[in-house]
């Protein structure tokens, strides 16, 4: 009997451990809802009651502390993912903004670009402009005075009475003069013939006189028929430089030649337009 007795303490002994873990715990308090938190799901149910031996167990098996730990282990794993997600989703949103930042200083730099390349051309424009104007303002000018001829150089050829004939002297002074002309434009050769007589036999012989300085000039220099202008001018006084002087009669023929200039060789200097066409406007028709 008494063994009995000590079986059933025995027995009841180690029964009290398994009731106090298969203890159902009391309803939690209730619980926050799953969209308040991180994880999106519902908190950990926090025990009231603490069965017959409390938090700690010393007979607790294993079974019972793998039940007690898994939720633990669940949402540290869901906290570790959720963490891992948040860190990709910064790394991501930071690489948009770096990459937005960099194409929106690209564009700035290219507007800025353009600005410069702008400015640049609307100075090249302006300086175009006034350079039109210069030139402009100067054909303006020389076309004003196209009609205004300057005596540049005079000759004078002598003749002997009777005489129509050329002297060395004479082609010498005509070469001299010729040479000075070369390849230019914008100027006329004023031929102007005198000889000494009386009426018409004065004007023809100093009109072949004229003609014979014309003849050497086109003929041996190439120089445009259209650019000498003869005149016979008979017995006519010689001009002076001095109004109040007389004027004097000489014996004998000579030929005045005289060389003016307009401003159309400048104007083909300043403009770089060939003053071609312009000269030819002053061919006698």
């Amino acid at each position: 009997m008494k063994n009995r007795i000590v079986a059933i303490l025995f027995a009841a002994l180690f029964a009290l451990p398994a009731l106090a873990q298969t203890t159902t715990p009391a309803a939690a308090a209730p619980a926050a809802t799953a969209s308040n938190n991180a994880t999106g799901k519902a908190p950990l149910a926090i025990e009231t009651k603490e069965g017959f031996w409390g938090r700690v167990n010393p007979f607790a098996r294993k079974n019972y502390v793998k039940r007690q730990t898994e939720p633990i282990r669940d949402r540290v794993n869901e906290l570790d993912e959720l963490t891992s997600q948040n860190g990709k989703n910064i790394k991501d949103t930071d690489s948009r903004a770096q990459a937005g930042i960099k194409l929106a200083s690209d564009k700035a730099d290219a507007a800025d670009q353009h600005a410069v390349d702008a400015g640049n051309k609307a100075t090249a424009a302006q300086q175009s402009a006034q350079q039109v104007t210069a030139r402009v303002q100067t054909v303006e000018t020389v076309v004003g005075n196209i009609d205004q001829y300057k005596a540049s150089n005079q000759t004078e050829i002598l003749f002997r009475p009777g005489q129509t004939m050329l002297s060395k002297n004479a082609k010498d002074a005509l070469d001299t003069m010729a040479a000075s002309v070369k390849g230019q434009r914008g100027y006329i050769i004023e031929v102007q013939g005198f000889s000494s007589g009386k009426a018409q036999s004065a004007i023809t012989n100093s009109q072949k006189m004229a003609e014979s300085v014309v003849r050497y000039l086109v003929l041996n220099h190439e120089i445009p028929v259209y650019r000498i202008y003869l005149v016979g001018m008979g017995n006519a006084p010689a001009p002076t430089d001095d109004a109040t002087a007389k004027p004097k009669r000489v014996s004998g023929g000579r030929v005045e030649i005289s060389l003016l200039k307009n401003d159309l060789e400048q104007l083909s200097a300043n403009t770089g337009a060939p003053a071609t066409s312009m000269d030819q406007a002053q061919q006698p028709k």
